[in-house]
């Protein structure tokens, strides 16, 4: 594990804490009090216009003052953590790229600790995709920014990405020269997405972990083992909070094992049918503020 500054390790005791996102760890009997809020970003906590309602903002402010400590976790990348800046209170430390970062939001999305893909797992991902889905085009996300295929639309034009065939965006000179692979990213125009899942997974599962969170056939491809509950498990065992103690909220695929793994966690109103199966409850959609309305509940009942 690539570290800066500090991490959260989930080092304890004289062994590393370890966590299967394919195990999950049987529902608690009773609830205990929370002391962690991890929550989801795009379909989640935010809008469909992406702001932040004064409501949500106020829940997140007052679940601090009970001391619960809040984490974004989110398949974003620290760059397009904006859309939160001007919420963030105490909750710093954020989870991005399906928790192959752990960034913090008060020094301007600082890496403090990088899971990365590893270039060979990579390759592999790529190799397999080519052969199994024809017309898949890739991107690559680094430490050091965004580079795609020409064929790959990007959301956003970045003027400093380079473009060339993904093979030649993982290249190293020499090995481990290059900057870590936070994830790569696959599209494909013509399958569903559901399909290309499926078909992703069953291809190239067992050298990485593939997930997605778009609406289109969209996969985001991060190290074997990496998730955004992977990341978060060992954050919490560096504060010393259980599984139980966490509450967790999210809407696609890629929150499936963060919403397993917690204690108490709420699919949205609007969510993917496997995360409502996936989830312990359920709340509104995002645009009704689903977030905030389980927030006050939790705070109501302390």
């Amino acid at each position: 594990m690539h570290r800066t500054a500090r991490a959260c390790t989930g080092v304890r005791d004289n062994g590393r804490v370890t966590f299967s996102a394919t195990s999950p760890r049987p529902r608690p009997t009773a609830q205990v009090r929370p002391r962690l809020i991890a929550t989801d970003l795009d379909g989640t906590l935010l809008r469909d216009d992406k702001s932040v309602s004064d409501r949500t903002v106020a829940a997140l402010a007052a679940a601090e003052e009970a001391g619960i400590e809040v984490f974004f976790v989110t398949g974003r990348q620290a760059r397009w953590m904006n859309v939160v800046a001007d919420h963030v209170h105490g909750h710093g430390l954020a989870i991005c790229a399906n928790g192959a970062a752990v960034v913090d939001l008060h020094a301007g999305g600082e890496l403090l600790e990088v899971r990365p893909l590893e270039r060979e797992a990579a390759l592999h991902v790529v190799r397999a995709l080519r052969r199994e889905a024809p017309g898949t085009s890739f991107a690559v996300e680094l430490t050091t920014g965004f580079h795609h295929e020409p064929e790959y639309t990007p959301f956003f034009i970045d003027t400093g990405a380079t473009v060339a065939p993904v093979e030649k965006l993982l290249h190293e000179d020499e090995p481990g020269t290059g900057a870590p692979i936070l994830k790569m990213l696959a599209h494909h125009a013509e399958l569903t997405p559901d399909g290309f899942l499926a078909l992703a997974r069953t291809a190239a599962g067992d050298r990485a972990a593939i997930t997605r969170s778009s609406a289109t056939a969209l996969l985001e491809v991060s190290g074997l083992g990496v998730s955004k509950a992977s990341t978060l498990a060992l954050c919490c065992a560096e504060r010393g909070i259980s599984a139980d103690e966490v509450v967790a909220f999210g809407d696609m695929p890629n929150d499936i094992e963060m919403l397993t793994w917690a204690g108490r966690s709420y699919a949205m109103g609007n969510a993917h049918p496997d995360v409502i199966a996936a989830a312990s409850g359920r709340t509104v959609a995002n645009n009704e503020d689903g977030v905030a309305v389980i927030i006050e509940d939790i705070l109501a009942g302390l």
